[in-house]
């Protein structure tokens, strides 16, 4: 193993901001590479069908399509998932650039569903879904943007239920977890805080 030596000119506290900086940077550029591959992989074609549907009704669709409701687990619409993902990227603290690379996506997955299938992702069929999710994912860009989703979704099954998701603690108990106390109620949640 190799050991770099720190230059004795370069404070320790230093060091780490520099780092960080760099890793918020290199989170940036891939944030904006993938809006330009996913750019790329949702051009719209040439069709005279364009997709008008609302994307929140898509984002809707999608994140139910990635967690189903079954007889025994909840699902997407069980844990409010769409309201989370609302709560969180209505939050001026969440990156601006994210919070567009979500809505821009379900544009793009919604105009390619209207070009592929002459139809809007949210009226497909279970099949026509998971056909252009798993096409979706095989570029670097749409896979992100469906890791960025399952991120959101894994959030709003976890999270306290003053934040939108998981009403009464539904995925808290279906994972048998016991949370943290004291919950935050409506007036300390954390956007609420003083900076």
């Amino acid at each position: 193993m190799i050991r770099r030596e720190r230059s004795p000119s370069t404070p320790p506290t230093k060091a780490i901001g520099t780092v960080r900086d760099r890793l918020r940077g290199r989170r940036r550029f891939l944030i904006q590479a993938a809006g330009g591959s996913l750019a790329l992989l949702f051009a719209p074609l040439p069709t005279p069908a364009q997709s008008s549907a609302d994307p929140w009704t898509t984002l809707d669709a999608v994140l139910r399509h990635l967690l189903p409701t079954e007889p025994d687990s909840p699902g997407a619409a069980d844990i409010n998932a769409l309201a989370y993902l609302r709560f969180v990227t209505d939050d001026p603290k969440v990156d601006a650039g994210e919070r567009a690379f979500i809505v821009q996506g379900a544009r793009w997955i919604d105009e390619l569903s209207v070009s592929r299938y002459a139809s809007p992702f949210a009226d497909l069929d279970e099949t026509g879904r998971e056909r252009l999710l798993r096409d979706t994912a095989r570029s670097a860009a749409g896979e992100n943007w469906i890791a960025t989703l399952l991120t959101y979704l894994f959030e709003a099954l976890l999270t306290a239920p003053a934040y939108g998701g998981n009403p009464q603690g539904i995925g808290w108990r279906w994972l048998e977890y016991v949370p943290g106390f004291p919950l935050p109620g409506p007036g300390t949640r954390y956007p609420e805080l003083p900076l």
